[in-house]
């Protein structure tokens, strides 16, 4: 049975990285999220990738909640003071928090957080606990030499046959929401 993509998981890093073409992605990210009416979940903080993406859904007017913890909250202000923020007791409710909320999951540059994530998604995926869709934003490459290990720990044997993972690669933002609206196609019950 089929459904529509409404709420959506945005995965990125708490700093900027190095490249200004992650940033300029992850504001148009953000703004063409509002835009489409699809809410954004993400995990609160208002640096970095993680601050620049959800800055750009609340100031084009997108419904935005943010999944902390108290340990992160005691570090950074949320990136905005009138947006919804749940806090739960560490990283493990957070990442189930934003699973349980979102009906896929965007994956833009970022570190071993943000890698954390998706390999969760993924693992879920692997176990047949979840097939909801992982769209990766693979701004300027970011994310080709991943995609190179996967494929590597395939031919040693770890890792079943990549179609087991509903993994959508795309390369803009714009390509990202074509996605995203048609997403009937991705979301499949298991």
């Amino acid at each position: 049975m089929n459904r529509k993509i409404k709420t959506v998981a945005v995965y990125c890093g708490h700093q900027l990285g190095n490249n200004p073409a992650y940033a300029r992605d992850a504001r148009s990210v953000g703004e063409l999220l509002a835009k489409n009416n699809f809410t954004m979940v993400f995990g609160a903080g208002s640096v970095g990738l993680m601050g620049t993406v959800a800055r750009a859904a609340i100031e084009n007017g997108g419904e935005v909640i943010g999944i902390s913890t108290p340990h992160v909250t005691s570090m950074q202000e949320p990136v905005q003071k009138n947006i919804n923020v749940r806090i739960v007791d560490g990283l493990s409710e957070r990442k189930e928090e934003m699973f349980e909320l979102s009906d896929a999951f965007v994956i833009l540059p970022g570190g071993i957080g943000t890698l954390d994530e998706m390999t969760d998604i993924m693992t879920k995926h692997q176990v047949k606990e979840s097939c909801k869709p992982i769209f990766i934003m693979n701004t300027e490459n970011f994310w080709a030499k991943f995609d190179c290990f996967l494929e590597f720990m395939r031919s040693e044997g770890f890792v079943p046959n990549p179609n087991t993972y509903n993994i959508h690669v795309v390369n803009t933002p714009e390509e990202l929401i074509k996605e995203l609206k048609d997403g009937d196609d991705f979301i499949t019950s298991c």
